[in-house]
This record gives C-alpha cells, structure tokens and sequence, in this order.
C-alpha cells in the first residue's frame, strides 16, 4: 500500500522539476541539496570531510544552514533532536570510514526512540572498493541492522530519487532512521572528477595501461552518462493508521465500567505534531489520572489536575483498566508485570511488535496512539469523570506523600548542596518557553521528579535507549529549532563529559544554552548500588572537576556555586547572558543523596 502511494504520488511543479535538472552548473552534492530544500530541511548537521564537501557547499548554496560540530554523533543525535522537534525528518551528514562507525550510537538511539532521522554518508568510489582506498569499510554491514533501510547510489541520475525514497521510508509506518551512501566521485563536478581520474591514468601505451583506462573511463561514464532522474514528488505526510469504530467501542465499554483506570502516554503520541493541541483536548476531555513519560513530559504543562508524576507502579498496580498510548511494555513496566494481572490493558501503538512486547493486552489497537485517544474522546467525553473522582483522591494523596518524602530529603544537611534544592530552584527559573534536555543518570532523575516542562515538546531525554552523551547534539537541535527559547541542559557531571567539545560548536554559533551540571564527583546511579552489593565503588568515582573554568576555555561563561543561597542569582544571571548569544555552565557542587536508592536499572 505505502509503495503504491508513493509512486502514485503527484509530481512536484514544473518549475522545480527544472531545479533538478542536469546542466553544466549542476553536480551531485547540489542535486542532493536541492531534495533536501523540497523536504523542508532547513540545517543540516555535519562534521566536515572530503567525502561529503559537496553536499555541504550545495547546501550552503541553496540556503540551508550548515551546523558543522565536534564529533560527528553529535551531529547525528541534533538530527534525531530536531525530528522530534519540529516533525520534519532531521538530516545529518558524516564523512566515510570513522565518520561513519561514530554515529552508530545515535543511530540506534533513533531507531529505538522512533525518529525519522536520514544520515547522508560519504563512502569511496565504487571503483575502488574493497581495493584499500582511503576510509573504505563495508558500510552497509555495519549500518544496515540500524536503519530501516540502507541505500547506495551509483550514480549521479540516482541521487533524486534515492534520497526521496529515504525521507518517505523514514516517516512511514514505525518512523525511524534512513541511510543514504554517496560514492565521493558522484558528488563533485564532473569535469573536476573527470580530470582526478585522467591524471591517475597517465596516458600509458601498453595493452594492460589501455585497458585499465578503457575500465575508468566506462566507470565515469557510467556516474554522469546514466538516464535522466525520475520526477520528484510531492513531500508525502505520514499516514496516521486509525482505530477501527469496533475498537474504540471496545474501549469505550471497558471505560465506562473502571473505577480505577490509568492512561500512560509515551512518546510516541507525541509524533504527530500537527495534532498536539487536539491530543491535549482528548486528555482533558477523557478526565482520567494521566502519566507522561519520555518526550511526553509537559503535554498537559505544570502542575495540570489530570497529571500525577509519583508512583506510577502503584497506581499501575491498583488500576483495574490501564490504557498505554505508544507505550512499551519493557523494563520501565516491568515487562508488564507492573500492571496488575486482573486489570484491562488497552494498548494502542504503531509498531505491532511493541504492541504486544511481553504482554498481550486485553485490546491491542495497531494505530497512531494520539489520534486513538481523540477517536476515544468523542464517544466518551465527560461520562465518567465522577465515577472516578474517589480514585483520582487515592491518587493524589499517593503525590502528597511522594512529595512529603522528597521534600524532607531536600532538608538534609550537606557540606556543599543538595539536588533536590538545586532541582527546586531550576524549576523556579523555568519560562513558559523554556526547553529541557536531560542527559545523566542520578541527577537527571532525581531532576524528573522535581523539574516540570512548561508545555509540549520542551522536554528532551534520549529515550528507552539510556544514552548518555545525547545532551551537546540535542541542545545544538533544540537551540537552532527554538531560537527565542533557554535551552536548559541538566547534566550529570558523568555524562558531560561527551559533551564538554562541543561547548566550542555553542559558543561558535551563539546557541542560547545554560548547562547545569549535578557535580557529585561520581557516576552515582551505578555507584550506590555497585557499592550496596559488592562495598566496592572500582570505576564509580570521579572528581569534583572545574568544568566551569573548561567552559572559559571555549570563551563560554563558567560559574561555579557551592551555596544553595547562590544559586537563584547565578541561574537568573545566566538565562540572561545565554538570551544574550553566549552558553553559560554552571558547575553544581552537591553531596550525595539516597533519593533514588535501587533506581538502576538492568
């Protein structure tokens, strides 16, 4: 069904069918630039390398811009970032060889997050493969388990329609991450690439010279003679799969005889930005005791009745309907053991391995988790908020006491600060604009509790990968896509340490960025039970480094706060100076808490 809607599609306007067109101005990076214009690209992440020049100076040419970074998988996790962000596929290009195997990490973050990110990579000729040319691996071997789908182009007429394919196949169905390969001669002009090769030739008289020249010249002629491109097509929007009328009753029916249900939203309804404030609407109107996870966070804003951010395995466990809306049953749900046997699970989900992951639910719905639940509200809006409302009081009481315990760990005494308080105050010096990108372990969590995003799509956290290293590319991703926004970075002091390079890439491009870093001087998730278990802490310990004086060093503003009573004067200070075009790091001192004792998850 998909391919005979993509091939059915209707062509693009005559005028840019001409864009695409071959003369002598034309070659394949600028070709390549042009499709990503037609898509709506508007920056593109890179690491520069000779593989890849011509894309980025194509690029430049037509009005992208071109965010060069300090480690390619930085550009990579930008891309996946700005998926999320903005709903248009997010595009990164890296140079062949190393270029390539160090974005493998984001790669497979997107793929598990569900982001539909196109990765452009530079590779050797064709010509010289496997002949060892400069940088030259099996590309596709290493890529291909990572992506939904993996395409070479051989020559210059593919260009088009390869990278058309990519950006469709990403965003259908299950989105996820495309690769598309480019052999460096395809890319530059073919008279300059034309000369290269003549000039390796070097005119030689034997049967054997000519014959080598009369294969080199076939192969060139093979990149440049090749028919003409297909027509391009009309950039397709993701086809949302609905529930069916039935499901939605079936749904309906068990609600309306719950006296403890649950909804928990993931990520994944969250895809389709097009129908957020209508996805919002639905919320409210079905009126149950809603949880947020992942890139979820802040859909119903702060402090909303509906939202509880506490024990969420209680109430999972005291529900007798649940319904999972793009939410997998992993290990964050106990592979579905967190949810009481007794108890109705409806799942609607896109992916229908997720669907059914670990535990077959009672009604499982293949659809678009959002568009369910705003088919859901129009056949049950209001008819059940009273019947529910003696749950809805068990559940508040439940935060009450969750928040009674985080507050009296807040009053503990410590020689430097504690992270509650300094989470406390990072949620005080929130704006309704604000933007959040979480990357650390102990910190991050305890800030989870505490920090509340604003509104929709201001929250940023790797996903059920767990990936540290995520906070650089997605706060360069989140910056370039909110301009008039802080971009609030909340670091463990472990994991900025992947990021501390591209302090140069904020700096560079004026990025409105305040990282805050929980500087506990260890890796303090692994450490509090590896030591608990063993009474050994071998390779949790760090120190309580400077990064503040790093980040002078990158002509970024460092503070370094010891005092709590300093802290909501640093943190107003340094919203400021970031509005102002230059990132600002706050290097928290803290002590080390048992907030989150028996938190690691395995």
């Amino acid at each position: 069904y998909f391919w005979k809607r993509y091939h059915n599609s209707p062509p693009l306007s005559t005028e840019l069918e001409r864009e695409i067109e071959f003369d002598d101005k034309q070659y394949g990076g600028l070709i390549a630039a042009q499709v990503l214009v037609n898509h709506g690209v508007k920056k593109l992440y890179t690491l520069t390398g000779g593989h890849i020049a011509p894309i980025l100076v194509g690029s430049k040419a037509l009005g992208i811009k071109v965010v060069d970074v300090r480690d390619e998988v930085t550009a990579a996790f930008a891309a996946d970032a700005t998926s999320r962000l903005i709903g248009v596929p997010g595009v990164a290009c890296v140079t062949a060889g190393p270029g390539l195997t160090n974005v493998i990490t984001a790669v497979k973050n997107a793929q598990l997050a569900q982001s539909p990110l196109v990765l452009l990579g530079g590779a050797t000729t064709d010509i010289l493969k496997g002949r060892g040319s400069l940088q030259d691996i099996d590309q596709r071997a290493m890529l291909e388990p990572h992506v939904k789908c993996f395409e070479h182009v051989s020559c210059v007429g593919e260009i088009a329609p390869a990278l058309e394919r990519a950006f469709a196949v990403s965003m259908a169905g299950t989105p996820g991450p495309v690769m598309v390969e480019f052999p460096l001669d395809l890319l530059y002009p073919e008279a300059t690439v034309r000369q290269w090769y003549e000039r390796e030739m070097r005119g030689g008289t034997s049967i054997g010279s000519k014959l080598v020249a009369w294969y080199v010249r076939r192969h060139v002629n093979r990149i440049f003679d090749a028919p003409q491109p297909l027509p391009l097509y009309r950039p397709l929007l993701p086809v949302h799969p609905l529930a069916g009328q039935a499901q939605v009753a079936r749904a309906r029916n068990y609600l309306l005889k719950a006296q403890r249900p649950v909804l928990v939203i993931g990520s994944q309804a969250v895809l389709d930005l097009a129908g957020i404030a209508l996805l919002v609407k639905a919320v409210e109107s079905l009126g149950m005791p809603t949880y947020l996870s992942s890139m979820a966070r802040g859909l119903l804003g702060a402090d909303h009745p509906l939202q509880m951010r506490h024990r969420r395995s209680v109430a999972l466990r005291q529900a007798d309907v649940c319904v999972l809306a793009g939410v997998t049953c992993d290990f964050r749900l106990g592979y579905g053991q967190s949810i009481s046997s007794g108890a109705v699970l409806i799942s609607a989900n896109r992916d229908p391995v997720d669907l059914r992951k670990n535990r077959t639910p009672t009604l499982g719905i293949l659809a678009d988790p959002s568009q369910f639940l705003r088919q859901l509200a129009t056949v049950l809006a209001d008819s059940t908020a009273a019947q529910w409302e003696p749950w809805m009081a068990v559940l508040r009481d439940h935060q009450a006491a969750r928040e009674k315990e985080i507050d009296a760990m807040g009053e503990r005494e410590c020689q430097f600060m504690n992270a509650v308080k300094v989470c406390r105050h990072i949620d005080a010096a929130l704006t309704d604009s604000s933007v959040l990108v979480a990357d650390g372990g102990d910190f991050v969590g305890t800030a989870s509790y505490i920090v509340q995003p604003r509104s929709p799509l201001s929250w940023l956290d790797p996903g059920v990968f767990g990936t540290l290293g995520v906070g650089a590319g997605f706060a360069v991703a989140a910056a370039e896509s909110r301009p008039n926004s802080v971009i609030w970075c909340l670091y463990g002091d472990g994991a900025f340490g992947w990021s501390i390079a591209e302090i140069d890439t904020w700096v560079r491009f004026k990025l409105p960025i305040v990282a805050v870093i929980g500087n506990d001087a260890c890796w303090m998730q692994i450490r509090r039970d590896q030591h608990d278990v063993f009474g050994d802490d071998v390779a949790a310990m760090l120190r309580y480094t400077s990064y503040e004086r790093v980040a002078e060093g990158f002509d970024a503003k460092g503070f370094l706060v010891q005092r709590e009573e300093d802290l909501p004067g640093v943190l107003a200070q340094a919203q400021e100076i970031a509005l102002g075009g230059c990132p600002v790091i706050v290097n928290c001192l803290l002590d080390r808490l048992d907030l989150r004792r028996g938190s690691a998850s395995l």
